[in-house]
């Protein structure tokens, strides 16, 4: 409470959202999520139907996705309001995607729109890209892959390779209505599926592969990985931008 929700977040969307953002961790790995694990805090004074709600709306969430609830636990903390869920996940194709494999020269992408999360309530209605996901780890060309849930220009650190430095355009980042390009690179918890294309992949080619499976999710190439030594002209000086920490 006050971290990841507040007054304004019904108490099911609040179970819904600790349920989703978890599934966006599986979807970035192209994973299938299995079971779960809940424990909560809860201060005395909090009422029994906000509880109910919340349980409620995880429950609907875990149907909706296909999750057990196997087990967890509830504990009683004075001033704390706090749930924690703890995801399994298993493998949908021959490999795992993380967030390393990225190379020199890769392209950049990423789903749907970034930016003024918290304005628009997205941060909570958000839908976890776990078909997505999926889609991607069965694509060879593609090479690492997360999700964007601290801001892109502090997520993407962890998706480059050593020898490189992520290259990104301004006029290429598909924004949220009102968000300008700091709001786009730092809101966070966009909870869109952030990966590294193969420099020799045919990007015309899976472009039209994903809108033929994916006609309702954006999918926009941002960038490139490119040589340490110097950003190309125009490219973003992330050095003046930083996600949550």
């Amino acid at each position: 409470y006050g971290r990841h929700f507040d007054d304004s977040v019904p108490p099911r969307a609040v179970g819904e959202k600790l349920l989703k953002r978890n599934l966006s961790d599986i979807a970035a790995m192209g994973g299938r999520p299995v079971a779960a694990v809940l424990s909560v805090t809860l201060d005395a004074r909090v009422s029994c139907r906000w509880i109910e709600h919340f349980y409620r709306g995880l429950a609907a969430a875990a149907r909706r996705y296909r999750v057990q609830m196997v087990g967890g636990d509830v504990a009683e903390a004075d001033g704390i309001v706090a749930a924690s869920l703890t995801l399994l996940g298993e493998a949908t194709a021959s490999r795992v995607l993380t967030r390393t494999g990225a190379h020199l020269g890769d392209a950049l992408y990423v789903t749907g729109l970034l930016g003024r999360s918290r304005a628009t309530g997205h941060h909570y209605r958000f839908s976890p890209r776990l078909a997505e996901g999926r889609w991607l780890a069965r694509q060879p060309q593609v090479r690492a892959m997360m999700d964007v849930s601290d801001g892109l220009a502090k997520d993407i650190h962890a998706l480059t390779p050593r020898q490189a430095a992520p290259a990104i355009w301004a006029e290429l980042l598909p924004s949220r209505t009102g968000a300008d390009v700091r709001a786009t690179l730092t809101d966070g918890e966009d909870y869109e599926l952030l990966f590294a294309l193969a420099a020799n992949a045919d990007a015309p080619k899976f472009t039209a592969a994903w809108r033929r499976k994916f006609p309702r999710t954006p999918l926009t190439r941002i960038g490139c990985f490119a040589a340490k030594r110097g950003l190309p002209a125009g490219a973003i000086d992330l050095r003046s931008y930083h996600g949550y920490e």
